[in-house]
């Protein structure tokens, strides 16, 4: 007769299945564990996402603001430049027509007996100092010369007469040299002439430019 004892391998299947479903639930709850660790880490990222998101459109609100801001410059600095194109245009053309005027009032006062050019006494002050033959004779007598043409044309005048010596013609140069109408005097070859009565005169002609 033959036995068979069963008990010790009962004991060994039932730690069997104790152990499989310790390793089963470990492995649970690791699956578990990574998937509630993705879920953080996801909505750690979407943050993330919505946080750049929210920077890329204010930096995109700034961007459009700027180009609006230059642009709007750009429109400003055109009707800037149109409104002091048209301002330029306007003096020039007051210019034009008072600079003239203001030429022959201050040729006058310098033919005008007793009177001289335009110059600031500071001016006058320094060319006495510095180089006293440049100074005016105020007692010239300006009907010793007398003109016989008077072309203004560009800002550019030419100036041709006759005086009684070549002393007068230099008083004319020196008086316009120092007016502040007149610039880059010049004269030009001068000739003696007779005159009705024999007198010997100086035909002359001088160019400046004119200030105005």
């Amino acid at each position: 007769m033959i036995r068979i004892n069963l008990l010790p391998q009962k004991r060994r299947g039932t730690e069997r299945r104790e152990g499989g479903q310790l390793w089963l639930v470990a492995l649970l709850i690791l699956v578990l564990a990574e998937v509630s660790g993705l879920f953080v880490f996801h909505g750690y990222k979407n943050q993330q996402l919505a946080e750049q998101t929210r920077k890329n459109r204010e930096l995109e609100a700034r961007i459009a603001q700027s180009k609006k801001a230059v642009q709007d410059h750009a429109e400003v600095t055109a009707k800037l430049a149109k409104l002091r194109a048209r301002e330029d245009a306007i003096a020039k053309l007051q210019s034009a027509r008072t600079g003239p005027t203001t030429m022959l009032l201050e040729f006058a006062r310098i033919m005008t007996p007793g009177r001289g050019p335009t110059v600031a006494p500071e001016v006058l002050d320094r060319v006495r100092r510095e180089d006293p033959l440049a100074m005016y004779n105020p007692n010239w007598d300006p009907r010793r010369l007398w003109l016989t043409a008077f072309i203004e044309s560009q800002r550019k005048v030419r100036l041709q007469g006759v005086a009684r010596d070549g002393e007068d013609v230099s008083e004319l140069a020196r008086r316009m040299h120092l007016s502040s109408c007149f610039h880059e005097v010049r004269l030009l070859p001068a000739a003696r002439v007779s005159g009705k009565s024999g007198i010997q005169l100086v035909r002359f002609e001088l160019e400046a430019k004119v200030k105005y």
